[in-house]
């Protein structure tokens, strides 16, 4: 039988000694000071987070200057971009830089939609070159594409803009009219599609969806926006009544909405004859996109699962938009790119109860990242006095827009640059989502909110560190003075 053995004995107790108390109280008093140091540093250092991970805007009102050096985004770099004022794209279509944009044989070319009499907007949108409010701060210097266009979604203001109603190609851009159809059409968002191998060869960028497998039309609209997948627009518009339908619907509603800039001749935004829009005509399709439902949830999703069909298992799909995973307010948005067209991109944000939409045509990667460039006229906006005279509006319906004849080309800009007067187009107030959309899709939450995170880590950690060092002196203090009456 084996028998647990005795503890040992105690020793006899043996208060510290008057240098061990002092080494102690000495190291305890160091703790505390350092301690402290940590704490006031901390709280010295949260606001300075906050702000630089949370409110650029802020800051640039505090100064009255705009802030391109937010810690979140790389340094920028000037960018010369190509002078618009000649207002070279306000009449005809791109030219045809290859054969997908190559009118079939037997087909007539499209005829491209007239220019209207008087500008949609405002007289101001009109000219082609860099129109801002006087006053205003200095533009960013990154934005690398031709044409560009920052309003405010509620108002309908143009905040500003270049070569607003040039006419440049959509890239994939142009799904955000493809949805304003789907989002219309389809009744029940739970039916299922079923995917085909017509489906998985579409040209250029795909998801993944393939022959036999099986997803609500929501999940596809989901992928469209998250992916920008030619296979998806490819099987809604199908499921939608094919293809040609589909095309034929957008252009109708482009027309409706006023955006007369806009002729589509594919689905999914790959380059097709004729095709084309403006900075303007996305600024007035994202617009209405924003009020359609589950569109701000579904724009806002940073993560979705896709599942698989065959052999081949489900995998996840990140948003392609890093402005919603990066930017502070971001919510949504799209990108897009081909070879000739370059880069597009539909950046929205929304701080202060203010919700912004940033629209860019023909540009690059260089020197930031097209998100980034957008998110530098984000910045811009949200600094603006609110008080500052638009430049123009965002029309609600082609009956809003102004219609006419063909008008000549519209009269080239002088300076490049128009400081506006107060426009006289009426405003457009229109209803959005009042709050923040959140993801129904599973996402995993990435990004800029995790710096007000560390801050508050930090802070508890520093607090039970003066706790431990306050019971440490406290315990000093108490054993010395015992041992004090036991040498007595």
């Amino acid at each position: 039988m084996m028998t647990r053995p005795a503890a040992a004995p105690r020793g006899p107790h043996r208060p510290p000694t008057r240098r061990c108390r002092r080494r102690a109280a000495t190291t305890a008093a160091a703790l505390t000071a350092a301690v402290a140091t940590v704490l006031a540093g901390t709280f010295a250092l949260a606001p300075a987070v906050s702000t630089a991970a949370g409110a650029p805007a802020a800051r640039a009102a505090a100064t009255g200057t705009a802030d391109y050096t937010n810690p979140v985004l790389p340094p920028t770099e000037t960018v010369t971009t190509q002078d618009s004022s000649d207002c070279a794209r306000r009449v005809k279509p791109p030219v045809a830089q290859d054969t997908s944009e190559a009118v079939p044989s037997g087909s007539a070319s499209p005829t491209p939609p007239p220019v209207p009499k008087q500008p949609v907007g405002g007289e101001q949108l009109g000219k082609c070159g860099v129109l801002v409010p006087a006053p205003s701060a200095p533009l960013p210097p990154d934005i690398s594409a031709q044409a560009w266009l920052i309003a405010d979604l509620t108002t309908g203001d143009v905040l500003a803009a270049k070569d607003p109603h040039g006419r440049y190609r959509p890239a994939s851009t142009q799904k955000l009219l493809a949805m304003n159809v789907f989002l219309r059409n389809f009744k029940d968002l739970n039916k299922v599609v079923t995917g085909t191998t017509e489906d998985a060869e579409q040209e250029g960028s795909r998801v993944g969806i393939g022959p036999g497998g099986k997803y609500t039309v929501k999940q596809l609209m989901t992928y469209l926006l998250l992916g920008s997948g030619n296979d998806v627009a490819h099987a809604l518009a199908v499921a939608n009544g094919g293809v040609d339908k589909t095309v034929a619907e957008m252009n109708k509603r482009a027309k409706a909405l006023g955006a007369l800039d806009t002729h589509a001749s594919t689905v999914s935004g790959l380059d097709g004859p004729g095709q084309m829009t403006s900075a303007y005509d996305l600024a007035l399709i994202a617009r209405s996109d924003m009020t359609l439902k589950p569109f701000a949830e579904l724009d806002a999703t940073k993560y979705a699962k896709v599942p698989g069909y065959g052999e081949y298992e489900a995998f996840s799909i990140p948003n392609e938009n890093q402005l919603v995973s990066n930017y502070p307010g971001g919510i949504g948005g799209k990108t897009g790119f081909t070879d000739a067209a370059g880069n597009t991109y539909v950046g929205i944000a929304e701080r202060g109860g203010r919700r912004l939409v940033v629209t860019m045509l023909a540009g690059t990667q260089y020197p930031r990242k097209q998100w980034m460039q957008a998110a530098s006229l984000l910045d811009w906006g949200f600094a603006l006095d609110r008080g500052a005279a638009p430049i123009g509006r965002l029309v609600n319906s082609a009956a809003d827009a102004t219609a006419g004849t063909p008008s000549a080309a519209p009269e080239p800009s002088r300076t490049g640059t128009v400081l506006s007067a107060p426009s006289t187009v009426p405003r457009s107030t229109m209803t959005l989502p009042t709050t923040t959309p959140t993801p129904t899709v599973a996402a995993a939450e990435t990004g800029s909110g995790s710096s007000g995170s560390t801050v508050v880590l930090w802070v508890v950690l520093a607090a039970v560190l003066l706790a431990g060092a306050v019971a440490v002196v406290v315990g000093l203090r108490v054993g010395g003075s015992r041992s004090s009456d036991r040498q007595q």
